[in-house]
């Protein structure tokens, strides 16, 4: 249940009936939420003077629903750049897979900066799935982001592999993005809720809709509202491509969640040649955002190889995008 207090109720009175009510206390729009496990139609009558509303919940997709807040909440990066409410846009967020050096990533960047992107991606830890891999440039990697957000003006995007460094990457991130790997880490999810910076949570590729939802909660549960949700592929039976794209998932989440939705086609598919074509039915879908990998030479990166859109490549799929948001009623930035 999701308890909106009343506007005269004081941070002491609100955190004394979050006790009473084993219930987490956060604020929003200026009121003071509390949200309680307690799945109940009604709220006992004694705490009336201090309720403003009570809605109740089946389950513990709570503040992600629907139910409680009807439009896609806003996820605002800077004046050019906002992500779902009601802009009307579908965000381009690209870049390669994992920063490598300062020559490959300022490629990257002059990429972006000359297609008109925003947010610049790349990953300077990386959950790799063996140990003898490429595990990512870790504090280096990070500061070369943050050289590149300082030279081009951009958004700067990158994953937290752990919580050994959750700090580093909320210094120097402007989105801070949980990977497949990592998303049932609650001292990630804990630690991004205390941030007021924006996340982009990924699905895990064994992961149910309402367990991938009830991650999220963890994180608005924090306080943090500025939360992204991002279908990159499950694993099912097909062996011809990496993933499975869940575009049904995506549809339930544009129902029945209040979250953007962003999609990611590269890690989806898996290969570089079936990207664009998966890009566009992406698009299509009405999302708020699309998370595309792109490398100056994906023939020697040093991480997803293969699923990597060369320059070339990827400035064409990008030119195609926007008479397919147009045609759903949105517009790529």
């Amino acid at each position: 249940m999701i308890v909106t207090l009343k506007p005269e109720v004081n941070s002491n009175q609100a955190h004394e009936l979050g006790k009473e009510l084993e219930a987490f206390v956060i604020s929003e729009n200026g009121n003071f939420i509390l949200i309680t496990p307690n799945k109940t139609k009604k709220l006992d009558e004694k705490y009336a003077s201090f309720v403003l509303s009570a809605v109740p919940f089946d389950d513990d997709i709570q503040l992600a629903s629907r139910k409680y807040k009807s439009e896609t909440r806003t996820v605002q990066l800077s004046d050019q750049i906002t992500i779902g409410g009601n802009s009307g846009n579908t965000v381009v967020i690209a870049g390669p897979c994992s920063v490598e050096s300062e020559e490959q990533i300022e490629q990257a960047a002059q990429l972006c900066v000359k297609l008109g992107i925003g947010i610049l991606r790349a990953g300077a830890y990386k959950p790799r799935t063996s140990p003898y891999t490429f595990q990512g440039m870790g504090l280096d990697g990070l500061k070369l982001l943050d050289k590149m957000r300082s030279k081009y003006g951009l958004k700067i995007i990158t994953e937290i592999r752990d919580s050994t460094h959750v700090n580093e990457v909320i210094e120097y991130a402007d989105i801070l993005q949980i990977g497949a790997k990592a998303m049932y880490d609650h001292g990630i999810l804990k630690s991004c809720g205390k941030s007021n910076k924006p996340v982009l949570l990924k699905r895990g590729f064994g992961t149910t809709l309402q367990e991938f939802v009830q991650s999220a909660e963890f994180i608005l549960s924090g306080g943090n509202m500025n939360v992204m949700l991002c279908e990159r592929g499950i694993r099912t039976f097909e062996t011809k491509t990496r993933f499975t794209l869940d575009l049904c998932g995506v549809a339930y989440l544009k129902q029945y969640t209040n979250l953007p939705v962003i999609l990611d086609p590269s890690h989806a598919i898996g290969y570089a040649y079936g990207v664009p074509d998966l890009a566009r039915a992406c698009v299509a879908m009405g999302i708020d955002g699309l998370l595309v990998e792109t490398h100056p030479n994906p023939a020697v990166a040093k991480s997803d190889a293969s699923q990597q859109l060369n320059f070339d490549e990827f400035t064409v799929l990008y030119k195609s995008l926007g008479a397919v948001a147009t045609s759903v009623s949105r517009k790529i930035v």
